[in-house]
């Protein structure tokens, strides 16, 4: 896949191989890492800027390290770099009662905006973010919680708009699997995991298309814009 998208004009970055399988121990955890194969997880790109998320789990608290090569390489070329704070992530940050196992309770306890991670301190996955021009969507969930969308909010004003988007799921986890934003007014949609705001995306002129029943229509549309 590499090959062909480098025959394509592409360049391709890969990030460092790190073994995750070393334990780690900082002053409030022990673990050990997972993997760094998805870098929308950790990093996200507004405008010239190169945020690093803070992530929630404790198996990636380091998966920043696979990247910080490729991040000084843009940097060094005059890109505007930004860590958010790292969370300590530390027991306060996660209910030990939350139900993992059953999801009619996480389905009940979502509703209600109760999450797995608490509003200890600051955290949130890049993936949890979407941008639209000078509008940012975002959903608050098992990773990215309020002063995670907070910071991001003050962080980004008065040049962005932080918008808050929720939605039917029992465990929210990086919105571009439920809401993605494709093109000039147009927005794809997991039928599954309906919008509670399509409403207002709809009133802010943007086609919203449930890919279980409007692939047609949003076929014929995708070829306008071709």
């Amino acid at each position: 896949m590499c090959n062909i998208l480098k025959q394509e004009g592409v360049i391709v970055k890969r990030p460092d191989p790190i073994d995750w399988s070393v334990k780690y121990k900082t002053p409030d955890f022990e673990s050990t890492g997972m993997y760094a194969a998805m870098p929308r997880d950790i990093l996200l790109v507004v405008g010239n800027e190169i945020i690093e998320a803070p992530m929630a789990w404790r198996a990636r608290f380091f998966e920043y390290r696979a990247y910080r090569r490729i991040i000084k390489e843009y940097f060094n070329c005059g890109a505007k770099w930004t860590t958010a704070p790292k969370p300590t992530m530390a027991d306060e940050l996660y209910d030990k009662d939350y139900p993992i196992r059953s999801v009619e309770d996480r389905h009940k306890l979502a509703a209600q905006g109760k999450f797995v991670t608490t509003e200890y301190e600051p955290c949130f996955d890049a993936a949890d973010f979407i941008r639209a021009g000078r509008d940012i969507f975002v959903q608050r969930s098992q990773v990215t919680n309020y002063m995670g969308i907070e910071w991001m909010r003050r962080h980004l004003a008065p040049d962005y708009r932080v918008h808050v988007i929720s939605f039917k799921d029992p465990n929210p986890m990086h919105i571009d699997a439920t809401f993605n934003i494709i093109g000039p007014g147009l927005v794809l949609s997991n039928p599954d995991r309906p919008c509670y705001q399509v409403r207002l995306q709809q009133s802010r002129k943007y086609q919203v298309f449930n890919i279980k029943n409007d692939s047609d229509i949003l076929a014929d549309r995708l070829n306008h814009l071709k």
